[in-house]
């Protein structure tokens, strides 16, 4: 009998990678062929992992479903099943405004689709995923769920709140991943600095990261998505002391201005965010900080958005990322505020912000010429060989391009390489020695 495709469609955060990446392993596991994001999908089968973060994503997510779902009436797919944030939230007007879905399950009941394909879920692999990946690098989730109540932010009620993953189930997950050749982490959650509050009753990130490190293998730890307020300062020290710990952070600031950081409902003031910044750059030598920042919220007035501008030119962000506001039901500014800036107004002051972040972009990677870096190689494009350096995760950061040389490089190995040039996106290099 033919083995039935099921083709996996991964929408949004690398939170939700990583819930795909155990149902693959979970459906491989029961006798399915599964691809995953296939450019051309042809299995008899396809579940959608959605995201339901902001109207562009939401948008993006319905426009995939209802992509499949005409594929199932013209017939060319069997069943089609939905699961991930957006229909955790919308699941039941999704299941009355698209009919031909089969299921809809929501964040965290994908299990259930097992169940429903005539399967069930096998414990034994609860730490296995089949990475989507290149192999030598993975993410890791150690949390669900957020506690911030940030005005603008619709995730804490798809998730729920926050909960941490137990430190030794975590370190056995390490472990398993190290054994598949996994060299690389970038630890995720929704919020990484609130780890530990809910299980230990007190912040446990620096002690988690420590034990990490420590597993023999891991080669770099990268985090993400911290939140200023009440920061474990400890963990300044676990980044200066621990080698395999990679100086970057990825901080969500949003905002600088007094007034803005209080409608926002961030609980951190200007003064706050300038102090920690100060002191990542004093504790943490060489540190990359990565940000995200919002424009157009409810209340942001010309000097509020000049104050913005003001302190991306003077904290010069290694990375940065913006967006505009956008209303998201259910949460406090969509209750409390007017939607009262116009798109056109957004998109402009985005536009303002990030053509001031290019240019700093421009000249931090010009200042990276004649210097020399460790880099882990993601792939091969065209005449390049693409790597990273300890400063850049994967997908939203800068690469390393290096020539093809004569002597061949390997995907996934370490390489010291020398800068040669650089632009506003990308640095270029020369190998000067392998580590491998």
């Amino acid at each position: 009998m033919k083995r039935k495709t099921i083709d996996i469609i991964t929408l949004g955060c690398s939170k939700n990678l990583v819930d795909s990446e155990q149902l693959i392993r979970q459906l491989k596991e029961s006798g399915y062929d599964v691809t995953h994001d296939s450019e051309t999908p042809k299995g008899d089968i396809a579940v959608i992992n959605t995201c339901g973060f902001i109207g562009d994503a939401k948008e993006e997510s319905i426009n995939m479903i209802l992509e499949f779902a005409q594929a199932k009436e013209e017939g060319s797919l069997e069943k089609l099943f939905v699961m991930g944030c957006l229909s955790e939230r919308y699941l039941k007007e999704l299941a009355v405004e698209i009919p031909q879905v089969d299921k809809f399950y929501g964040k965290f009941n994908w299990k259930e689709l097992l169940k429903d394909l005539g399967k069930s879920y096998d414990q034994r692999l609860q730490l296995e995923r089949t990475l989507t990946t290149p192999q030598h690098y993975a993410y890791l989730k150690i949390s669900e769920g957020c506690d911030r109540k940030c005005s603008y932010c619709a995730i804490p009620i798809i998730t729920g709140r926050h909960i941490s993953k137990p430190i030794e189930e975590i370190i056995d997950e390490v472990k398993y991943l190290v054994s598949q050749g996994v060299k690389e982490f970038q630890v995720i959650a929704q919020e990484l600095t609130y780890y530990g509050v809910d299980l230990y009753k007190k912040q446990m990130l620096p002690e988690l990261i420590e034990r990490i490190s420590d597993v023999p293998g891991v080669e770099w730890i990268r985090l993400h998505y911290a939140y200023p307020a009440h920061f474990p300062t400890d963990l300044f020290r676990v980044m200066r002391e621990r080698d395999n710990v990679c100086n970057y952070m990825d901080i969500a600031l949003q905002h600088i201005s007094d007034n803005m950081l209080e409608q926002m409902q961030r609980h951190v003031s200007k003064e706050d965010t300038y102090r920690l910044i100060e002191q990542f750059r004093k504790e943490v030598p060489g540190i990359h900080l990565r940000t995200t920042l919002m424009v157009g919220h409810p209340g942001e007035t010309e000097e509020d958005f000049e104050e913005l501008k003001d302190f991306v030119r003077k904290t010069r962000f290694d990375r940065m990322g913006a967006f505009t506001y956008s209303e998201e039901e259910g949460t406090y500014a969509a209750k409390h505020y007017e939607d009262s800036i116009p798109q056109e107004i957004k998109q402009a002051r985005l536009d303002e912000l990030m053509d001031i972040q290019q240019g700093i972009s421009a000249e931090l990677s010009a200042a990276k010429i004649a210097k020399q870096f460790k880099v882990i190689i993601d792939r091969i494009e065209g005449d390049y060989y693409i790597g990273r350096t300890e400063f850049d995760s994967p997908e939203v950061d800068p690469e390393v391009l290096i020539k093809h040389t004569d002597s061949p490089l390997v995907i996934g190995n370490f390489y010291q390489i020398e800068v040669t040039d650089a632009d506003e996106f990308d640095i270029y290099g020369k190998v000067i020695k392998s580590y491998e």
